[in-house]
């Protein structure tokens, strides 16, 4: 026997008879078949009910649309009607409370499209979504037939993000070999390893001792293998590939859009096609705008970034107490290695911090959308997108940014002085705590993370099976069997309801994923020029990992038409603009490149007559220190035993010794620093305009394939209103 096709099977509990959900329910189904609607029940553990439209709907659809699908590229093997176009009619075929609305009242307790046995669904399990084509290209049209194009461009864009991130995985590489090239041969780290007599001041005020600078020369080498003038060259470099990648996007979304005859598509015009076509006497819903709801939201977004900036403060707290705790430690080299260790330890906590919030935020956001009524699904998903961006971005990002730009910038009490700043970088500068940050944060995030994703929907699928196995029950005739033969879609249906649910905004998570990593992929790069390298390879696992869940592990996503990635195109776009501020502070202020190009060309022995054999960073840390003498602690901090025969230390800043005052060398650096953000900035933002200008959006075949079609259609529409000989 041949197994049916149905566009939707609805999943409910056995309620009371009478009850107020079972009415639903029921009023419900009655709906649909006044419409229409093919409905099969079958009875299991749960009560399943089949829906399938009738062919009528769709010849209206296709009427009033005046742009019919053609069944070779996007129709349903069993109707010539796009699956993104029969579930949309099923859920709003009973206004105002639609299915969505019943899901959420409990009236059903799932409601999905099936996983069809046919010959798509095994290529897809085959050529896509296996570990084995880890390389080879996306099967992007079956995707589209299968899933919709929703969910088609998605893996297109991630699939074109993944191809381009390789040239910049291969830029950073390069920018990273090339500093290792001169991990021992930097004149400023041969200084800072052979300064055995320079006594630097305490980490913190309390329980930190006198340490000297000869003791950090592994950290000041590893400092400028990152920082160095490859660094420069490698930010400006990422902010012109955040802008080629995002216009090379759009021609290519543009071309795809174009092959699906979507181009032009308008979802608000097929979303009130379909309300017509389901009530006649519909009203259109009117646009709205609440000043007061936008005043509390934004009040609220304010509130909940000064919690996370919060939450930065104390993991800088942590760390202050953790290099405290460290150099009291009986353990050498925890004592030696204190503040690596601080660090270190504090990026795992940030990442547990960003794992927790993550969590925090799940049931959370989609109590932000009432009691807006978004007139659109894209509309709805943009507001949820925008809120959980800004809360994610600074869950992700206040700590980076504090250890940035505002970390170590007052290192020693001075007297009389504010109170200590409790943490300080190290006098070769901060880049180094931000390296290590990034990185530690990154592998986490792609190998645990990407565990929990894959385990976590594998071992819940397996649990469901489990428990949900039918219970076998003795009868003495062959009754049951003959219902199984007599009903194959039973076994489907159950075997599909025991995967693992999936949520109405599916693919938020996955996008926010993904742009989440973007933002660390090119925000901070400066600091991490192996941020493109992670990301190449995870997204490699990524897109298999995704197929995988979608197509063996998950229930099958609701198909839904698009044609673009909706408002996260936004977000690219405002992070590439943050990338190149981020980037240009990074270099002028985390960065110790200015400094020391200030110094080579101001006070270094290069500036004398006869030099040329000196390298131009000689003396530049005995330049970059300060005195501090020890009697100007305040009087309530624990000053510990002072190294034999020393009465001053030192720490990294530009002040005179005898009023602690701001030198001349420090307003000169400020003033370069300066100079060299608006320049940078400045610099690599004509850079994008220009790339954006030189780069069109869309391709000039897709421009001249529109035209040959207006063309086409006004011949047409000639033929009917001039005399055949004239034609």
């Amino acid at each position: 026997q041949v197994e049916e096709k149905w566009d939707f099977v609805l999943v409910s509990d056995f309620h009371e008879v009478g009850s107020e959900k079972e009415t639903k329910r029921r009023k419900f189904l009655d709906e649909l078949s006044k419409k229409g609607f093919t409905i099969k029940k079958i009875e299991d553990e749960k009560l399943f009910h089949g829906v399938r439209a009738p062919k009528q709907i769709f010849r209206k659809y296709q009427w009033l649309l005046r742009n019919p699908d053609a069944p070779d590229s996007r129709s349903d093997a069993h109707q010539d009607v796009p699956v993104t176009t029969r579930w949309s009619f099923t859920n709003l075929s009973v206004l105002p409370e639609n299915l969505q609305d019943l899901v959420k009242k409990k009236v059903f307790e799932a409601a999905f499209p099936l996983h069809e046995k046919e010959e798509v669904t095994e290529f897809l399990k085959e050529k896509w979504a296996r570990w084995r084509q880890i390389f080879c290209k996306q099967p992007i049209e079956k995707i589209r037939y299968y899933f919709g194009e929703k969910v088609a461009l998605y893996f297109a864009w991630l699939g074109w993000y993944t191809y381009l991130l390789g040239f910049a995985a291969v830029m950073g590489l390069v920018i990273f070999v090339a500093g290792i090239t001169v991990f021992s041969s930097s004149q400023v780290s041969k200084e800072i390893c052979e300064a055995t007599n320079t006594v630097m001041c305490p980490l913190c005020d309390q329980k930190c001792p006198f340490w000297l600078l000869s003791d950090t020369c592994t950290y000041a080498k590893v400092t400028h293998m990152i920082d160095n003038e490859g660094t420069v060259v490698f930010a400006m470099f990422m902010a012109i590939w955040a802008t080629v990648f995002l216009e090379l996007w759009k021609r290519q979304r543009a071309t795809v859009v174009t092959n699906w005859d979507l181009y032009r598509w308008d979802e608000e015009e097929e979303e009130l096609a379909m309300e017509l076509i389901n009530d006649v006497q519909h009203k259109p819903q009117q646009y709205q705008h609440s000043y007061f709801r936008s005043t509390v939201i934004l009040l609220l977004v304010l509130v909940v970034i000064a919690v996370l900036i919060g939450i930065a403060h104390g993991l800088v707290i942590y760390r202050v107490v953790a290099t405290a705790f460290f150099t009291q430690s009986d353990f050498e080299f925890l004592r030696e290695q204190a503040n690596t260790m601080a660090v270190m330890t504090g990026a795992v906590l940030h990442y547990i911090t960003i794992v927790i919030m993550t969590k925090v935020r799940a049931p959370g956001p989609r109590s932000l959308l009432p009691p807006e009524k978004p007139r659109t699904l894209s509309q709805r998903e943009n507001n949820f997108t925008v809120k959980v961006f800004t809360f994610q971005f600074f869950t992700n990002f206040s700590p980076l940014i504090y250890i940035a730009f505002f970390l170590g910038r007052q290192p020693c009490r001075q007297h009389p002085a504010p109170p200590l700043v409790p943490w300080q970088c190290h006098p070769s500068g901060c880049i180094t705590d931000l390296f290590i940050q990034m990185a530690i944060i990154m592998l986490l995030k792609q190998t645990i993370s990407n565990v929990v994703e894959y385990l976590s929907p594998w071992v819940t699928h397996k649990l469901r099976k489990k428990q949900q196995r039918p219970k076998k029950t003795c009868m003495m005739s062959g009754e049951e069997e003959e219902e199984e033969e007599e009903d194959p879609c039973k076994r489907h249906w159950v075997n599909n309801y025991r995967l693992n649910e999936v949520e109405f905004l599916s693919l938020f998570d996955e996008f926010l994923e993904m742009v989440i990593q973007y933002s660390f992929t090119t925000i901070f790069v400066a600091a991490f020029p192996l941020a493109p390298l992670l990301a190449f390879c995870n997204n490699l696992l990524e897109i298999r990992l995704d197929a995988i869940k979608m197509m063996r592990l998950r229930r099958r996503i609701v198909p839904w038409k698009a044609n673009d990635i909706g408002i996260w195109l936004q977000v690219l776009e405002a992070i590439g603009i943050l990338a190149v501020i981020g980037n240009g502070l990074v270099i002028a202020i985390t960065s110790d490149f200015i400094p020391m190009q200030v110094y080579k060309y101001t006070y270094s022995p290069c500036t004398a007559e006869n030099s040329t054999a000196v390298d131009c960073s000689t003396g530049y840390i005995n330049h970059s220190l300060s005195v501090f003498r020890v009697q100007d602690f305040e009087p309530h901090t624990k000053v510990p035993k002072m190294l034999p025969g020393h009465e001053i230390t030192e720490y990294r800043d530009y002040r005179n010794a005898d009023d602690y005052s701001y030198t001349v060398q420090f307003w000169h650096i400020f003033a370069a620093r300066l100079a060299f953000l608006i320049l940078f900035e400045h610099a690599a933002l004509c850079v994008k305009l220009i790339a954006a200008w030189y780069v069109p959006d869309v391709p000039k075949s897709v421009k001249n394939e529109f035209r040959v079609r207006k063309h086409n259609n006004l011949r047409k529409e000639l033929r009917w209103v001039t005399p055949r000989g004239d034609l």
